[in-house]
């Protein structure tokens, strides 16, 4: 039995010489090394090998485009602005508009910057502007005059209108886009005040075509809304917390873009307008350069009407938005209650915003008020207890 035991099995004689010859020394061996070596050199030339003999002036760097704001499309101002102009190069980035925002707001001399030129700039008056570090903003003239009389467009007023019913339409949101603006202003009868918002490229021109073809028009000024950054009104927004020189910094940035104009309407803001220790030296700023502010009656935790008859300022507050649903029926439903309010009360206010279906519904409408006896005026006719006005 022990024999048995030890005897190998049937067919594997010599099997163990030959599997130590296939794993053992006396086989072949593979060159491990100059195999790691030859890939090593290989991955670290091939990038240097790109970069010195195909042309790409990034070096080989990703590149992507990012949005300024972390939400996309988050501006709802430059979105309710008309498709068939959002492709237009007139439209400025945000990332170009922003500029660093300094501890304090600062007036240079006029011998630091090149004169105003008047005669280019259809009307507005060299002694109503002052040059800032961000360029000319309004300022009250030395006579005592207001660019807000100065820049009015002439109208009756609730006083001579013998019970006439009375309706400003403030249309917003000109200038982001210069084709889709100049259309607008040539297109609407001369008294829709137009509100122009401050990152269009060629705003300026925009404004001076407007101001020369008879409107009366208005600054939009970013105000933070309670979703803030989420809902982000755009570059040099005036915000809750911040300095008040770092808020008045940012409010001449915002000044600087168009000359001419009566005064100044919020765009969104609705946190900033109940924050009265934030809003109160915003407005009394617009007080003492002679501007008036419109409050687009959007939120109803505002305290611009307390803050701009404390400090002076002519004030007016929307009572419709027009256009919240961009339907030429639901417009239309939206101007007749307004009529309805001008009739009750004497006179309304109310805002649209630049969609081509807003456009061309408020210009039809226009052509039906003469027969309601009802009266189209600039939103500087209704403006209440003005000093001096």
């Amino acid at each position: 039995m022990i024999d048995k035991l030890n005897k190998p099995l049937p067919g594997r004689k010599g099997k163990g010489k030959a599997n130590r010859n296939e794993m053992g020394s006396v086989g072949p061996r593979v060159p491990i090394v100059p195999i790691s070596l030859a890939v090593l050199a290989l991955v670290v030339s091939a990038p240097i090998a790109w970069v010195f003999f195909v042309e790409n002036p990034d070096g080989g760097r990703p590149v992507v485009d990012v949005e300024v704001n972390s939400i996309v499309d988050s501006n709802e101002l430059a979105r309710n602005v008309s498709t068939e102009d959002t492709t237009s190069d007139d439209d400025i980035s945000p990332a170009d508009a922003l500029t660093t925002v300094g501890d304090s707001p600062s007036i240079i001399s006029t011998d630091d910057l090149p004169s105003v030129d008047g005669s280019e700039n259809a009307g507005v008056r060299d002694d109503m502007l002052e040059l800032s570090q961000h360029g000319n903003i309004p300022q009250i003239a030395p006579n005592g005059e207001r660019p807000v009389d100065a820049y009015r467009r002439p109208a009756i007023t609730k006083q001579s209108a013998n019970g006439k019913p009375l309706i400003a339409v403030i249309v917003t949101g000109v200038g982001l886009g210069f084709d889709t603006s100049t259309s607008a202003i040539d297109r609407l009868p001369d008294d829709f005040t137009l509100a122009f918002a401050p990152y269009g490229k060629k705003v300026s021109e925009a404004a001076r075509r407007a101001r020369v073809g008879g409107h009366e028009i208005m600054l939009q000024v970013p105000l933070e809304p309670f979703d803030y950054p989420q809902n982000d009104p755009g570059p040099h927004t005036l915000l809750v917390g911040q300095s008040a020189r770092a808020n008045l910094d940012r409010l001449y940035w915002l000044m600087a873009r168009i000359e001419g104009y009566t005064g100044v309407i919020n765009h969104l803001g609705a946190k900033f307008t109940s924050a009265s220790a934030d809003f109160e030296p915003v407005m009394e700023e617009l007080a003492l350069r002679g501007l008036s502010y419109v409050d687009d009656g959007t939120s109803n935790r505002s305290v611009a009407r307390q803050l701009a008859q404390r400090s002076g300022a002519p004030f007016a507050s929307a009572n419709i938005v027009l256009d919240s649903n961009p339907s030429k029926n639901v417009i239309l439903s939206q101007l007749g209650k307004l009529e309805k309010l001008a009739t009750e009360k004497g006179s309304a206010i109310g805002v649209a915003s630049l969609l081509p279906i807003s456009v061309r519904t408020l210009v039809e409408w226009a052509d039906t008020l003469e027969d309601k006896g009802i009266e189209l005026v600039p939103v500087s006719a209704l403006y209440v207890d003005e000093v001096g006005g």
